[in-house]
């Protein structure tokens, strides 16, 4: 008898991204006692440091809400069976849509100028994103060359549209001019004091509906259905009547528009101007919250909290804790992506071997005494 066997949903996606997580911080934690500090006390400075006070949590969410953004951009095109990995590039071109708008319509209320922002930075991203798409669709260039092909791209670009073209004269630093305060994303400070002085804006409310828009685009749609299909086998897609070529660019321009909205908490938000390198890597760690959360709108969620309490926690721990220092922290972050993304089916072997030990026993009958004549 085989031992591979289906595992319920809840281990797919509960059980066995807790294990790999755990795991990643036991060996996180050697590290930690290598170095002569104490692997609890560590793990509960992380913890206040994400959640202990205003500050800190406020900059948990802040990290949270990009991560979000870069996670479901992953997990759209994962369910199309595309693996998007250019979100770093399709975020930062998002920056370029989002700051011309912003100076573009500069005094108008954020109420207002926000939609058109968001606007400009989806579409800027999903062009951006739609390039690898119809590469894909009608020449046949896989997906995951030409988007780190244009991650390259983006930078340099980029670069020189910051520094040369929208770099007022009179800042020495490579960014554009400033968002008028009225046109800026509000921070929620404005209605939770608690939040004061940190950077998380509305973005984050932006970022929960995103979720939800996700799900019910993926879950309970025709168009969601179409790509799920595809996803799971494009030839019997194409059977049904879909048309994959279309899919797969309406796929990569959704994923590059989701992407692009990490535009709107940073550049529209926290910055309140487009700054060199604004991006910073959130597109890369999406790809590990999509894996960690199954791709699902919830998992996803939850992956981008865990990251985002891993780069504030993390920053604490290396304040409170000198001989820790920001490359341990950085090691104990790229743990937590190799278990939970490439190594994300080690402990799948045990567990299913686990469950069908203990189905085995349940079925077998229970021995009865013989009655002696």
């Amino acid at each position: 008898m085989s031992s591979a066997m289906p595992l319920p949903r809840w281990v797919d996606v509960l059980l066995l991204p807790v294990l790999n997580v755990t795991l990643a911080f036991i060996i996180g934690g050697i590290v930690v006692l290598i170095v002569g500090e104490n692997p609890i006390e560590a793990v509960r400075i992380m913890l206040y440091g994400a959640f202990g006070y205003g500050y800190g949590f406020g900059f948990t969410l802040y990290y949270t809400t990009n991560f979000i953004f870069a996670g479901l951009a992953v997990a759209v095109a994962f369910h199309a069976g595309l693996f998007n990995i250019g979100g770093e590039g399709q975020a930062y071109v998002g920056g370029l849509g989002a700051i011309l708008v912003a100076l573009a319509v500069g005094g108008l209320h954020w109420a207002l100028a926000m939609p058109l922002i968001m606007i400009s930075a989806a579409l800027f991203a999903g062009f951006w994103a739609f390039i690898p798409g119809y590469l894909q669709a009608k020449r046949g260039s896989h997906v995951v060359i030409t988007t780190i092909m244009m991650n390259f791209i983006a930078t340099s670009m980029m670069s020189y549209i910051i520094s040369r073209i929208l770099k007022p004269a009179n800042v020495n630093s490579d960014e554009s001019a400033r968002i008028d305060e009225v046109t800026r994303v509000p921070f929620l400070s404005e209605w939770i004091p608690l939040l004061r002085n940190t950077p998380v804006n509305i973005s984050f409310v932006l970022a929960l509906l995103a979720l939800v828009g996700v799900y019910l685009l993926i879950w309970h749609t025709k168009f969601g259905y179409a790509l799920r299909t595809m996803g799971h086998n494009g030839t019997a897609a194409r059977y049904a009547g879909m048309s994959n070529a279309k899919l797969i660019m309406l796929a990569m321009a959704i994923s590059g528009a989701l992407a692009g909205m990490v535009a709107i908490n940073d550049t529209a938000g926290a910055h309140g101007r487009l700054i060199l390198g604004y991006v910073a890597g959130t597109g890369f760690v999406g790809i590990a919250v999509a894996f960690m959360g199954k791709a699902h709108p919830i998992g996803v969620g939850l992956s981008a909290l865990l990251f985002g309490v891993l780069y504030q926690g993390g920053q604490e721990l290396a304040f409170t804790m000198p001989a820790i220092t920001r490359e341990m922290i950085v090691t104990i972050q790229a743990l937590v992506i190799l278990f939970t993304g490439a190594m994300s089916n080690m402990l799948r072997r045990p567990v299913e071997l686990a469950f069908l030990t203990a189905r085995t026993r349940q079925k077998e009958p229970v021995p009865t005494e013989r009655k002696e004549a």
